[in-house]
């Protein structure tokens, strides 16, 4: 796979995943297409870290305890951090599919996923 950048301008791809083999595995393989990324373990564990500042890109999980990936795209939308979300489910419905959508992600896509599939959603979420 190709997609290596230069460290200067390496955007941070951050995976945010209740799973923690899903979004260790998920980090890896954005760690191979050349960028940088972090895993976090829940929504507020994200929205609480410094990273939100310097994130280019989101990779979230639909479903998960305390806050989902909906309510942390709502959040986000509401304080006007606009970070491009490329939303990673195993188990999204139509309809929350369609308020991924709605509420500005760039893709839905299903567990698992091949990497070329991921690698051409978080081109899509940077502009490239």
């Amino acid at each position: 796979m190709t997609g290596k950048t230069k460290a200067s301008a390496n955007p941070l791809i951050c995976v945010v995943d209740d799973d923690p083999s899903v979004a260790d595995s998920t980090r890896y393989l954005i760690d191979s297409f050349g960028f940088r990324s972090k895993a976090f373990a829940s929504a507020r564990e994200f929205l609480s870290s410094r990273h939100l500042q310097e994130v280019s890109c989101l990779i979230l999980d639909i479903r998960m305890p305390e806050m989902d990936g909906l309510e942390l795209q709502h959040r986000l939308a509401e304080t006007n951090k606009r970070v491009p979300i490329v939303f990673l489910t195993a188990y999204a419905d139509d309809s929350e599919e369609k308020r991924a959508m709605e509420g500005g992600a760039v893709a839905v896509l299903h567990k698992p996923v091949s990497e070329v599939v991921l690698f051409n959603a978080i081109q899509a979420a940077l502009g490239r």
